[in-house]
């Protein structure tokens, strides 16, 4: 096994300057100059792993972090350049054009040149458009950067494949509340980078607190520690009246239209779907939470009640047009109490998509047999001409039917013969309609039996 290397003490250029230290948020002062630092990430940079391995020994190769914010991406490909001895150079899809990302590109180059390598950090990669991320191809198939690129989104939607196929993708997990527990911790040890020259005192039940409200976000529950520790001075007690203003209206992760976002919206339809009322509840208040638009959220819903409960229960579509309609109304927070009582009802009624599927089938046949003629005995006649040419012959008026239904007549052209696209759930009020239309299917299905040796269509 190869040994594991030194790492070197500051890639970036600057990182550990002391005389600049002090400016720097306690975020970035604290920021992990070691892989046994890291918090969190355990599946990923454990003792043994491969990642770990190729870390330490300094056979590093192109990558993409994918993760939520504060999990460590950024400390990670720090990591990686201190580890191999390589200069590290971050640019920001936000922030960068591709005139500079070609300068870092070139003085990566130079440097690989003189037997120097570069890990390239780029920030928000997805953000970058297809020209822009193929830029960076040809420098990482000569290996004249080792290309580390951090995202927020899914890299399979949101990358070219060509540059995945040169990266390996590594999931990143938010970290733990005890994670970021300890990391705060060491903040508060720390007399050189942290807080430590600080007296300050802290309960662990507070510094669980903060840990909690960071949401998985290491920086920023250093972030919040900082200003906890500003707000109470030098030797003083970070007490729960302190945190009680230091946490005031903080907001969880959440991306509008981004990877958590569908991840979220996808739990509230499938909690609905499986008939779980509170764990739809939970996901529809983690939405709002989040700053979720409530009226995207009533078109959801109503989506459900058409996809999901159809007709087992046709009450469920006109109460989400209701909740959608009290919502526009009342606004929030008052009318999002509307929307909440229609998840409950979505999901803990009977539950069929007999009609959807049945839609689709349909829409299959209207594609395979294309412009089918209407039968002559289904054509209106509203005129002589029509009349003498056929149209409405053979008509039979059902409600002057035996039972109230003409069982010998099609509804479908010719060509295709009689079709069974709707096949009601024994379940709700569907279970009623399924004994119904059994009982017609299976007399229809006798008045249509062939002559001997012809052929019953469909």
């Amino acid at each position: 096994m190869p040994r594991a290397r030194t790492p070197s003490p500051d890639p970036g250029g600057d990182l550990l300057d002391t005389d600049r230290s002090a400016l720097r948020p306690l975020a970035e002062r604290m920021r992990p100059c070691t892989i046994e630092e890291m918090v969190g990430q355990r599946r990923l940079v454990s003792p043994g792993s491969a990642l770990r391995q190729s870390i330490e020994t300094g056979a590093v190769h192109s990558m993409v972090l994918w993760g939520p914010p504060g999990c460590g991406k950024t400390t990670l490909a720090l990591l990686l350049a201190r580890y191999a001895d390589a200069d590290f150079r971050s640019v920001s899809a936000v922030l960068s054009g591709l005139p500079e990302v070609r300068q870092v590109l070139a003085e990566a180059g130079h440097r690989f040149a003189e037997g120097r390598r570069t890990v390239l950090f780029v920030d928000e990669v997805h953000r970058f458009n297809k020209a822009q991320q193929d830029a960076f191809l040809p420098h990482i198939e000569r290996g004249t950067i080792v290309f580390v690129g951090a995202t927020t989104e899914n890299p399979s939607f949101e990358l070219n494949s060509a540059l995945l196929s040169r990266c390996r993708v590594h999931v990143m997990e938010a970290v733990s509340a005890e994670d970021i527990q300890s990391a705060l911790q060491r903040a508060l040890e720390d007399s050189e980078r942290g807080l430590g020259g600080r007296g300050l005192r802290i309960a662990d039940e507070q510094l669980l607190l903060i840990a909690s409200a960071a949401d998985g976000d290491v920086r920023r529950g250093l972030t919040l520690l900082e200003i906890a520790a500003e707000l109470v001075g030098e030797g003083g007690t970070i007490t729960t009246d302190v945190l009680d203003q230091v946490l005031a209206d903080r907001t969880r992760r959440f991306d509008k239209g981004g990877e958590q976002f569908y991840d979220q919206i996808s739990a509230l339809h499938k909690s609905v779907r499986s008939s779980n009322p509170d764990a739809a509840l939970y996901w529809l208040a983690r939405m709002l939470d989040g700053g979720c638009d409530p009226v995207y959220l009533a078109r959801r819903l109503t989506r459900m009640a058409v996809e999901d409960i159809g007709l087992a229960d046709p009450r469920a579509l006109q109460m989400s047009i209701d909740a959608w309609d009290t919502y526009e109304r009342l606004g929030s927070p008052e009318g999002e109490l509307a929307l909440a009582q229609v998840v409950l009802y979505l999901a803990s009624t009977a539950k069929s998509n007999a009609a959807y599927v049945a839609f689709k089938a349909a829409r299959r046949d209207v594609a395979e047999y294309g412009t089918q003629e209407v039968p002559m005995h289904l054509r209106n006649a509203p005129t002589k001409l029509m009349k003498q040419l056929g149209y409405s012959k053979g008509y039979q008026y059902d409600h002057d039917s035996e039972g109230g239904v003409a069982l010998d007549q099609t509804g479908f052209p010719d060509a295709m013969g009689e079709r069974t696209y709707y096949q009601p759930v024994e379940r709700g009020l569907e279970l009623k309609l399924k004994e119904k239309l059994d009982g017609l299917r299976a007399a229809r299905a006798g008045r249509r039996r062939p002559a001997r040796g012809g052929k019953e269509p469909g």
